[in-house]
């Protein structure tokens, strides 16, 4: 009794702390792992990306939904001929050009063999992907970091892929001018040399004269058969730069390529570890953290994770959500 009420009184103590809001509103399909969201520019519509079914969709015409299915992006799976080509993961979804490009990862758990993909539409409904296989982004044993949880960023018209998971965690790779394929060798971002290296799911946003690098760190999954001690589940931090490229530190100045990260978000109340984030500028609420997470009083079964979502505050020069 006395160690159950000392995990809730963290929970409790966190979210008094650090007053964190609830998540937004989701209404219609709103069970998803690793979730991408954009809105279409045409009309408005957003579209939101997940783990599973080789890359579930879904539309709707608020933030909040309902959502409605639209099926798999690639229901043929993978052209990339390595484990895991059936079993899709953590879709990247930005428009480039004329093109929506949806980057995806190929692997299996706890391997790296791993590799980036892309499939592009150019208007993201149902039964217009094309696949387009490797963009080159590609991880075996003899690499210091994992080819998985892609992130595309525009930085003017020069494009970079923000990728990696435990090993020798975060790294960026610049790309060529149609955001199709590798250009130049990879480096590290972030690194935290502590314990097991748990910091995967890097997201680049920029904000003002700041680069803010989001990325998750704690252990992920499987929370209904083997939770961690309590703050060591899933957390969303960051570290921001004036260059895109690097020299990421947190708000101590702590780089993040030595263990450095602001939280920005973790559990609290009901909401247990959030993650597998990404930011995008909505055009009804500003900027927008959005991620998964587990509902308490639901369950802690990976397929029960929930899409969450809140607006973020900047005015302090560091995200607030």
């Amino acid at each position: 009794m006395f160690s159950s009420l000392s995990f809730l009184s963290v929970f409790l103590l966190s979210a008094l702390v650090h007053g964190y809001a609830n998540p937004g509103a989701c209404s219609g399909a709103c069970n998803i792992h690793d979730p991408g969201l954009i809105q279409r520019e045409s009309d408005g519509k957003y579209f939101r990306f997940s783990t599973g079914n080789k890359i579930s969709y879904a539309s709707a015409s608020s933030i909040e939904g309902p959502w409605t299915a639209l099926g798999s992006v690639l229901p043929d799976g993978s052209s990339i001929d390595l484990d895991g080509k059936n079993d899709l993961w953590a879709p990247d979804i930005q428009k480039v050009g004329s093109s929506y490009n949806l980057y995806y990862s190929v692997s299996t758990f706890g391997s790296q063999n791993s590799a980036i993909g892309l499939a592009t539409s150019s208007s993201m409904d149902a039964g217009t992907w094309t696949d387009h296989g490797s963009t080159g982004v590609r991880s075996d044993s003899s690499k210091n970091y994992n080819a998985i949880d892609a992130n595309l960023f525009n930085d003017g018209g020069t494009y970079y892929m923000n990728f990696g998971s435990f090993w020798g965690d975060l790294y960026q790779a610049p790309f060529n001018s149609a955001a199709t394929k590798v250009s130049s060798s990879s480096y590290n971002i972030a690194y935290d040399p502590a314990g097991s290296h748990e910091v995967e799911a890097a997201y680049l946003y920029k904000n003002g004269n700041y680069y803010y690098l989001f990325f998750s760190t704690g252990k992920c999954c499987g929370y209904d058969t083997s939770r961690p001690a309590a703050g060591a589940e899933y957390k969303i931090k960051v570290c921001r730069s004036s260059s895109a490229t690097g020299n990421f530190v947190d708000k101590t100045g702590k780089a993040c390529t030595n263990g450095g990260g602001t939280v920005v978000l973790e559990s609290h109340g009901n909401v247990y570890g959030p993650g597998g984030q990404g930011v995008f500028t909505d055009s009804k609420n500003g900027p927008v953290l959005y991620y998964h997470y587990v509902d308490t009083t639901i369950g802690y079964g990976d397929g029960q994770k929930l899409f969450g979502w809140n607006k973020i505050d900047f005015s302090s020069g560091w995200p607030v959500v």
